[in-house]
C-alpha cells in the first residue's frame, strides 16, 4: 500500500513557520512538526529546505491575488488601489506582524542564497511587470498624474509597498500602509 503524501501538509506548516519566523528561524524538525510528520518525511518531498521555500513562495505569490490587476472591467487605479488594499489587509489580519514573504526573504537571504535570491527577484519582476502594464493604461485613461516611465513607477510602487510592509512590521502598525497610499493617491487623478 502506498503512504499517503504529506506534502500539502508540509507546504502548509512550512508558509506558517517561515511567515512567523523567516527561513533562518525554521528548522526541519519545526516544519515536519507542525505538519504532524516525521522529519523524515521532508525529504520524500523536497531535495532541499530552500526548494521547500521556492514551493512556498510559489504559492504565497498565487494568493497575492495578481488576476484583480488584470480585471478590465474595473477602472485601471482602481485595480491597483484595491490590489494594495487587500495586501494591506492581508498585513492586518496578522496584526502587521508577518510581513510580505517576499521582502522577508528577499532581506534575509539574498546575500546567502542565490537560489532565493533568484526566485524572489522572478517574483517582484513578475509583479512590477503587471503593474507597469496597469499603469500604461491609467495612463491611457488620463487616470494618472506622474509623467514617470510605467516601468520605473511599477518599480517604485513595488519597492515603496516592501518597504512600508517591512515598516509596519516593526511598527505592528498601519501607518507606513496608510502613508503608501496617501503617496499613491497623490499621483492619481
Amino acid at each position: 500500500m502506498a503512504r499517503p503524501s504529506v506534502r500539502e501538509q508540509l507546504i502548509d506548516a512550512a508558509h506558517e513557520r517561515f511567515h512567523e519566523y523567516g527561513f533562518n528561524g525554521s528548522g526541519i524538525k519545526e516544519i515536519a512538526d507542525g505538519a504532524g510528520v516525521p522529519k523524515g518525511s521532508v525529504y520524500n518531498h523536497f531535495d532541499s529546505k530552500e526548494s521547500m521555500a521556492i514551493e512556498v513562495m510559489r504559492r504565497y505569490g498565487d494568493a497575492r491575488r495578481m488576476g484583480m490587476l488584470a480585471d478590465k472591467s474595473v477602472a485601471p487605479v482602481e485595480r491597483i488601489r484595491g490590489h494594495f488594499a487587500y495586501l494591506s489587509e492581508d498585513l492586518e489580519r496578522y496584526g502587521y506582524a508577518r510581513g510580505c514573504m517576499f521582502g522577508n526573504f528577499g532581506a534575509e537571504l539574498s546575500t546567502h542564497s542565490p537560489t532565493i535570491r533568484d526566485e524572489v527577484g522572478r517574483k517582484l519582476g513578475g509583479w512590477e511587470s503587471v503593474l507597469a502594464s496597469v499603469l500604461d493604461e491609467a495612463r491611457a485613461a488620463g487616470e494618472l498624474a506622474s509623467e514617470v516611465d510605467s516601468v520605473v513607477l511599477a518599480r517604485f510602487l513595488v519597492s515603496a509597498w516592501e518597504g512600508a510592509a517591512m515598516q509596519a512590521k516593526v511598527v505592528r502598525s498601519s501607518v507606513p500602509l496608510d502613508d503608501f497610499f496617501t503617496v499613491f493617491d497623490s499621483m492619481t487623478v
